[in-house]
């Protein structure tokens, strides 16, 4: 266990990059690694090494979307392969005026994704035990950590992409990816690779990127 001054460093490291939080995204941030360390131990979602690193691996990492935008109030946001609810629940305490979608075919995942939104008291969020091709709706973003390589990815999300922009950059995927992407963005022109060493100094992140990739609407 986390001796108090161990939790508040790795709490720090938040409000370090984030220095303009409310009093209720503190609380709230606070409560991930109880309400996750709770839960793991029922159902694992997330491994041992990272429960315990919590807050870089998994809290610090899903708010490098954050980095590179600030999604303006009503922007819906769907969250594919949430897996234990990364990147979308940071994202969902980050962006309190936005709904957020968290979507997983493992019915087990969301159990945890669920429990944890529900202890949180977040009320935009949303979840749906399905594959994101059964979903009918449209998304000002999508966003993801890694599920699948980019033209598989690119293959789910057809037809998901809003019509209206709302944001300078334009609506499409935000994919938090690691290691050498060139071969598989080679088909993606558009696509722009952000660095997140670029905004975090851990050496956690030397290889870990958001890739922006831009999807035109498709009526």
């Amino acid at each position: 266990m986390y001796t108090f001054v161990e939790n508040l460093k790795h709490m720090q490291l938040i409000q370090h990059y984030f220095p303009d939080l409310s009093e209720n995204q503190v609380n709230q941030f606070k409560q991930l690694e109880e309400l996750y360390k709770d839960w793991n131990l029922k159902i694992n979602v997330v491994s041992r090494k990272d429960i315990d690193e919590l807050y870089l691996r998994h809290v610090l990492h899903s708010l490098g979307i954050a980095k590179v935008i600030s999604f303006k109030p009503n922007s819906k946001i769907i969250d594919v392969g949430t897996g234990g609810g990364f990147p979308g629940i940071p994202l969902a305490i980050m962006f309190p005026d936005c709904q957020f979608h968290l979507v997983d075919s493992i019915a087990k995942k969301l159990k945890v994704v669920n429990e944890v939104v529900e202890g949180l008291r977040l009320t935009n969020v949303k979840t749906s035990h399905t594959r994101v091709e059964e979903i009918n709706e449209q998304y000002d973003f999508i966003v993801s950590r890694a599920v699948a390589a980019m033209p598989t990815f690119v293959h789910w999300i057809k037809g998901k992409i809003a019509k209206k922009q709302n944001h300078e950059l334009k609506n499409g995927v935000l994919y938090l990816k690691g290691g050498d992407l060139t071969e598989e963005l080679e088909t993606y022109k558009s696509a722009t690779i952000y660095k997140l060493t670029d905004y975090y100094k851990e050496d956690f992140f030397e290889t870990k990127k958001v890739v922006h990739l831009p999807i035109k609407y498709k009526g």
